[in-house]
C-alpha cells in the first residue's frame, strides 16, 4: 500500500492529526549560539537556525516529535522549513542543505517508526506519517522587492524549482511520505515546488505525494499573491495534493469561512492548522488548548475537516486537546464537485455549463 492509499484509508476511519508547532518549542529551550552551531565551524551566527539542529543538536528536534506523538499525532512535519539554498544562505550554511534535510527526515521516521512499532506490539494498526516540510523561502515570484521597479525578481521559477528540488531529493532520501509545501503566500512560489515534487516523483518512478498549506494575509481571504482560497485551490488542483488546506495565518477564529469554502470545494483531504490565536505585545501566544480545540471542533462538528493540527504558538498540550476534543467526530466526506472548466487568476473563474 502506498502512502497516499494508507492515509486515505485511515483519513475515513476518524480524523487524523498532525503536529503543531517547532519554532516556539525550540525556542522553550533556549539554546545559545553555540548549541546551534556545534563544530561545523560556519561563519556565520547560527542562532536561530532552527533546521540545522538535526545536525548540531539532533535530541531537541528529537523530543519535539515524541512530545507531538505522544499527544495523539498522526503526522509529523519535518524540522526543515527553512532548510533550502535559499534561506540557509542567511547563515552561510548552504553547503548543509541535503545533510540538514536527510537527518531531519530519518529523525522524524525513526520516531514515527517507534510509535508506529508500539501500537503494532498492542495489536493496535496505527500508522505514523511523516511530511517533508518546505517553506516559502524569503523570496517571492510574484512581487518584486523594488517598489521603484515592478518587473523585477529576485530570483525565477527556474532557480527556485531547482532549489525546492534539491531540498525534496534530500528528504525522500531520509524517508518522508509526503512533500509538505506549506505556509503558500505566494501562489507562484507554490507552483515551483509543486513542479519540483512531480518532477522528482517522475524520477522515481512512483507517486510523491503532495500536501498544500496556504497562508491568509488578510481577513478578505487572500494569500499576500493575491488569491482567493477558491482561486488557489483552481491553480494547484493539476497536481491532485493529498491534502489542501490552511495553516498559520490568523487563529482558527478568523479562518471559518476560508475553511468552509474549501471544503465545499475540494475532492481531497482538508488538513487545517492554525496559529494558536495572535500574538501579544510581547510575540507571545495565549490562546488556552481547550480554546484552541474548541474552535476547531467547530470545523469538525461541521464535517469540514480531515486533518487538524497547531501552527505558531501550539504546544503538544494543544495537540492533545485538539485529537481528544475530535476523537469521536467522522470524518470529512471528501465531495465530486460537479465537472466544469476552473480557472484563476487572483479570483476564481468557473465557465457555465
Amino acid at each position: 500500500m502506498t502512502a497516499r492509499e494508507k492515509l486515505l484509508a485511515e483519513a475515513q476511519k476518524r480524523i487524523l492529526i498532525t503536529d503543531g508547532a517547532f519554532g516556539t518549542e525550540i525556542q522553550n529551550w533556549k539554546l545559545e549560539e553555540a548549541a546551534y552551531a556545534g563544530d561545523l565551524g560556519l561563519s556565520h551566527d547560527q542562532k536561530g537556525n532552527n533546521d540545522i539542529l538535526a545536525l548540531t543538536k539532533p535530541e531537541v528536534p528529537a523530543s519535539i516529535h515524541r512530545a507531538y506523538f505522544e499527544a495523539g499525532a498522526d503526522i509529523a512535519e519535518t524540522n526543515t522549513f527553512s532548510a533550502n539554498r535559499i534561506s540557509q544562505a542567511d547563515y552561510g550554511a548552504e553547503h548543509l542543505v541535503r545533510e540538514i534535510n536527510v537527518e531531519s527526515a530519518k529523525l522524524a521516521r525513526s520516531i514515527a517508526d517507534e510509535f508506529e512499532a508500539k501500537d503494532a506490539k498492542n495489536g493496535i494498526w496505527r500508522p505514523r506519517f511523516v511530511a517533508g516540510a518546505l517553506g516559502p523561502t524569503n523570496k517571492t515570484l510574484s512581487l518584486s522587492p523594488d517598489v521603484n521597479d515592478p518587473g523585477y525578481r529576485e530570483i525565477d521559477f527556474d532557480y527556485l524549482k531547482e532549489v525546492y528540488r534539491e531540498q525534496i531529493d534530500a528528504l525522500v532520501e531520509g524517508g518522508v511520505d509526503f512533500i509538505l509545501i506549506e505556509t503558500v503566500f505566494d501562489t507562484l512560489n507554490a507552483k515551483a515546488g509543486i513542479m519540483a515534487a512531480i518532477e522528482a516523483g517522475n524520477d522515481l518512478g512512483r507517486d510523491l505525494p503532495i500536501m498544500l498549506s496556504m497562508t491568509l494575509t488578510d481577513l478578505s481571504g487572500r494569500n499576500l499573491s493575491g488569491h482567493t482560497v477558491e482561486a488557489f485551490w483552481h491553480a494547484v488542483r493539476h497536481a491532485k495534493p493529498v491534502t489542501i488546506g490552511l495553516n498559520c495565518s490568523f487563529g482558527a477564529e478568523q479562518l471559518r469561512p476560508h475553511v468552509k469554502t474549501l471544503s465545499a470545494l475540494c475532492d481531497t483531504l482538508i488538513m487545517v492548522y492554525p496559529n494558536a490565536g495572535l500574538p501579544n505585545e510581547l510575540g507571545a501566544y495565549d490562546e488556552a488548548p481547550a480554546t484552541t480545540a474548541g474552535l476547531v471542533k467547530e470545523w469538525a462538528d461541521a464535517g469540514q475537516v480531515n486533518v487538524l493540527g497547531g501552527c505558531c504558538g501550539s504546544t503538544p498540550a494543544h495537540i492533545a486537546a485538539i485529537a481528544e476534543a475530535v476523537k469521536d467526530l467522522p470524518a470529512r466526506p471528501v465531495p465530486t464537485p460537479e465537472v466544469r472548466t476552473r480557472l484563476a487568476g487572483l479570483e476564481p473563474f468557473t465557465m457555465a455549463a
